[in-house]
């Protein structure tokens, strides 16, 4: 989302601390690109006007100007503005209110209300273990009820019957009582949309609120919406009272200006965001953390979690086990590749990574993108079971099979297979060393044999708990961009050692995770 933002400030701000002494007029002339550079995201006029305005006035200070190092404050005070604009701190939903919790949901037609309404009962009733009840107000847009009832199914989430001929506010009364007697502890109140706002919209809106009487109003507006989203926004507020917003589709390739004027235009906070189709894709939102983003700064807290969630703790430790005696056959390949793109890919990954925002451009330049990692996949997949488990079974009859299964050629098995072979001998020559140090030490042979820099310069993050990483980050930040972080493949941290059981390690320098609870 943040993508060509992300690259704009990134290389504006180097500028900066790539000099010893800055002038009244060099952070001037910075700041009058990091104003074009907001513009061409779609960030409201007003909303930069406000932001450079703010980091002008704190920036041309003597305490600034006069620091030993200048370029690393201006960075430091961009990334305050940035944060403060996105909302200082995460909200979450809330649900301190006498039960049943009423949570109404708003927004234009095709911003993904319906589907937003599923994941977030799906969110509470996994997370927060809470009895949801959800009823489609939609009486206009056709199939809009049973679609709602579908993702009910899906999720394992009740849904209000659907009674003929009933109004929205008839059917958020009866919602409301249903879940009194039904013991649920939440209702969530689908409304309908128009491909515009207009007066009978809002005033549907309003008597429905009036029947309802919401704990909370979420505005669900499209990311990619850009300016738009912003007066929506404002008209949403100023007629209905909105709590909080929910941004959808935070993983298209927009500019991301909807999600940095609204919180700013409207005051109200961004809860959650909508990161893929399916029902667990939904995040809360962490504006330090997507500021850390933005400039390249890295989200490590966030990949930690992600871990936390996507790898089973038991497989992956026994997983560890089985690398640390020197076995790794093609089946641990494919589960570490699979792992990683439950985690996002090497993309998603990378770019949590503090200091290897800029690495995307090289690794694609290799063959090291995401791409590369599914042709392998279906390259294993291709594969019987026994030649999995034994790659020296493969001659050249069986490798023209596996190539003719799965739209390969000879080529691309063969670098499967030296790729394999060279982890699977690190692996063995390292069997005796720590977790951590192993997987750093792999790290680098890999990195030297595709020609994308050494190790060096990154810190063993092996025994750190998330507590430790959350104040690795603070330290960050205080250091502007990190410059002390390498270029080069060696930037990605050995989590593997310690409590934390490595992430099956076949792709060493990922991070280990915390045991479920």
């Amino acid at each position: 989302m943040f993508e060509s933002l992300q690259d704009r400030l990134g290389s504006i701000l180097n500028g900066l601390t790539g000099r010893g002494a800055l002038s009244e007029a060099d952070v001037s002339a910075a700041l009058r690109e990091v104003r074009r550079a907001l513009l061409e995201a779609d960030v409201a006029l007003e909303v930069v006007r406000s932001f450079t305005d703010r980091v002008r006035a704190k920036a041309v200070g003597a305490e600034v100007l006069k620091s030993i190092k200048p370029g690393q404050m201006v960075v430091k005070i961009v990334h305050d503005e940035l944060v403060e604009m996105l909302g200082a701190t995460g909200v979450s939903i809330d649900l301190n209110a006498p039960a049943p919790v009423v949570i109404m949901m708003v927004g234009l037609q095709g911003s993904g209300k319906t589907t937003t309404s599923g994941k977030i009962a799906h969110r509470l009733n996994t997370r927060e273990k809470k009895k949801v009840l959800m009823a489609s107000l939609d009486t206009r847009r056709p199939a809009a009820q049973e679609q709602l009832r579908q993702l009910g199914v899906q999720a394992g989430i009740d849904t209000l019957p659907v009674i003929a001929g009933q109004s929205p506010t008839d059917i958020a009364a009866r919602a409301v009582q249903a879940a009194k007697l039904g013991g649920h502890d939440v209702v969530i109140l689908d409304t309908a949309g128009r491909t515009h706002i207009d007066e009978p919209l809002m005033i549907e809106m309003a008597e429905i609120k009036r029947r309802s009487n919401p704990h909370e109003i979420l505005l669900v507006a499209d990311a990619l919406t850009g300016q738009d989203a912003v007066n929506l926004a404002r008209n949403f507020d100023e007629r209905v009272g909105i709590t909080g917003l929910v941004l959808t589709r935070m993983d298209g390739d927009g500019r991301g200006g909807a999600a940095l004027s609204m919180r700013a235009v409207t005051g109200k906070p961004i809860k959650l965001i909508g990161v893929g189709e399916k029902m667990s894709e939904l995040d809360e939102f962490h504006p330090r953390r997507v500021a850390d983003r933005i400039l390249g700064m890295g989200d490590i807290v966030s990949l930690v979690e992600k871990a936390a969630e996507n790898i089973d703790a038991e497989k992956a430790a026994a997983m560890a086990a089985k690398m640390k005696s020197g076995k790794f056959d093609l089946n641990d390949l494919a589960d570490q590749l699979s792992q990683m793109q439950k985690m996002g890919g090497m993309g998603g990954i990378m770019g949590m990574m503090p200091g290897m925002s800029g690495m995307k451009d090289k690794m694609a330049a290799a063959g090291l993108d995401d791409r590369m990692f599914k042709r392998q996949m279906a390259i294993i997949s291709s594969m019987t079971k026994a030649e999995r488990a034994n790659p020296d079974l493969l001659k050249h009859s069986r490798k023209k099979r596996i190539a003719a299964g799965s739209g390969t050629d000879a080529s691309d098995i063969n670098k499967l297979l030296k790729m394999h072979r060279q982890m699977a001998d690190m692996m063995k020559a390292m069997g005796g060393k720590k977790g951590g140090g192993m997987m750093k030490q792999m790290m680098g042979g890999l990195a030297g044999k595709m020609g994308l820099g050494g190790m060096g310069g990154m810190p063993d993050l092996s025994s750190l708990d998330p507590k430790q990483l959350e104040a690795l980050q603070k330290q960050a930040e205080a250091s502007g961009l990190g410059k002390g972080m390498p270029g080069g493949m060696g930037g990605l941290p050995g989590l593997g050692g310690g409590k934390l059981p490595g992430l099956g390690g076949g792709f060493p320098g990922l991070p280990g995770l915390p045991k479920k609870k």
